[in-house]
């Protein structure tokens, strides 16, 4: 059997198209002075799926500080303030401004245009079955991760 070259490997090909699809994004989100990965933030704390730093960062799938690095650039920027959570006055909550809330559904029609332009080439239900797919592999590679870590 011959060894596998680069183009034989599914990594290398979800490596490809993520690099493209985050790229074409982040020129998108440029005129908006935002950047993927505070959007990744803006639009969590939009959608009420997390709002606090630890929160939005098992949300997005990050580490706490850089999600905390986030949050500071966009406190200087005016879209995003902390606030002592009343339930807790040694938890934070994330709140956006005024001007953060105005600009979310603005970048969410810049990610549904970036992924129809990726993606329109897919079905409704491949689409569908695709991120299912790639959710599940998510799930599941990080016990073979930690498997190889203690070989």
């Amino acid at each position: 059997m011959a060894e596998s070259g680069l183009h034989d490997h599914v990594g290398y090909w979800l490596r490809r198209l993520s690099d493209d699809v985050h790229t074409a994004f982040e020129r998108r989100l440029a005129n908006r002075d935002v950047t993927v990965a505070q959007w990744n933030v803006l639009v969590t704390v939009y959608h009420g799926d997390a709002t606090t730093t630890t929160a939005v960062a098992k949300f997005i799938g990050t580490d706490p500080g850089a999600v905390s690095r986030l949050v500071d650039r966009l406190s200087d920027k005016g879209l995003m303030t902390r606030s002592l959570d009343p339930a807790s006055r040694r938890r934070l909550q994330l709140r956006l401004t005024a001007a953060g809330t105005a600009l979310v559904p603005a970048l969410i029609e810049l990610a549904d245009d970036n992924d129809a332009a990726f993606f329109e080439s897919l079905t409704s239900k491949e689409r569908s079955a695709l991120v299912s797919r790639l959710q599940r592999l998510l799930t599941v590679a990080p016990s073979h991760t930690k498997e190889e870590s203690r070989a």
